[in-house]
């Protein structure tokens, strides 16, 4: 039976099944209030560890989460990603990882999620227009300097995490991965090799997983839903598995969390093992 927490960076414990903030509406209104109910419920289900990033709204949907949550109960944890930027005028999105742009985002995010430490930072996208170096040596000063705890990664090969831990400990990584996704295999391969916590995105593939017969006929056997079986066979594919599926709706929450306690048999997962389209699912940037 695999342990439903993990100690990122070794020290950092957290549940393993968390909750993705992206998809939470952050303009005023009903909306915006049924986004705060999700957050509160997820901490009141005992989520431990919610992503975000200066991305989702450029910093709006860190406001929000402080908004629900603030002040945070002892051992809930909000990483945040940044590393992305907006262009001028057309607002579209960019990688910016300067080592001054790192540390204005890291400064914004501090005052946003109200905190004087981020115990998880992930760097969204290395940049292709800063030195490698720069990027990850500006967030190994920032941990030096007490503002950041520890450093994560966000769509990297593993080439490119050997790099950084040449630099720095590096103790997360966040790329796609899916049932149907295992494009980055490798990479959760050399994360189970050091003990780094990977933090799969699209963790259901979108809803793709429900319209695959196995899936569909392994949670019918199992009493599950579709997603309820995608998210326990990430759980069950290796220890530092921490999926982070989102949602908006506080059904859906409690049907994510419930997945935690579904136990596929070896036939059920040795038959979604071998599942696997190889390929990005489409329309979005987590």
């Amino acid at each position: 039976m695999s342990t439903t927490v993990f100690r990122i960076g070794g020290d950092l414990e957290v549940r393993r099944l968390g909750f993705g903030a992206m998809r939470l509406p952050t303009e005023p209104g009903p909306d915006r209030e049924k986004s705060l109910a999700v957050a509160r419920r997820a901490v009141e289900l005992g989520v431990t560890l919610i992503d975000t990033a200066y991305m989702y709204g450029w910093g709006a949907n860190e406001e929000l989460l402080a908004e629900a949550l603030h002040p945070y109960p002892d051992g809930v944890h909000v990483t945040t990603k940044v590393g992305i930027g907006r262009t001028v005028p057309s607002g579209e999105w960019m990688q910016d990882a300067r080592p001054a742009a790192l540390r204005e985002q890291v400064e914004q995010a501090l005052r946003r999620l109200r905190v004087e430490r981020i115990e998880l930072l992930q760097l969204h996208r290395i940049d292709p227009g800063t030195p490698f170096a720069d990027q990850i040596g500006t967030l190994r000063d920032l941990r030096a300097e007490g503002k950041i705890g520890r450093i994560g990664l966000s769509e990297v090969t593993v080439g490119e995490l050997a790099a950084a831990r040449e630099i720095v400990d590096i103790a997360s990584v966040q790329n796609r991965y899916n049932l149907l996704d295992r494009t980055h295999e490798p990479v959760l391969a050399a994360c189970e090799a050091a003990g780094i916590a990977f933090l799969p995105w699209a963790t259901v593939a979108w809803g793709r997983s429900g319209a695959t017969a196995e899936v569909a006929a392994v949670a019918a056997e199992a009493g599950a839903t579709p997603t309820q079986v995608a998210l326990a066979w990430l759980l069950g594919r290796s220890p530092v598995v921490l999926p982070i599926p989102g949602t908006t709706r506080i059904a859906h929450l409690e049907e994510n969390l419930a997945a935690e306690g579904l136990r596929l048999t070896e036939a059920q997962r040795l038959r979604l093992d071998r599942l696997s389209d190889g390929g990005a699912a489409p329309g979005e940037q987590a």
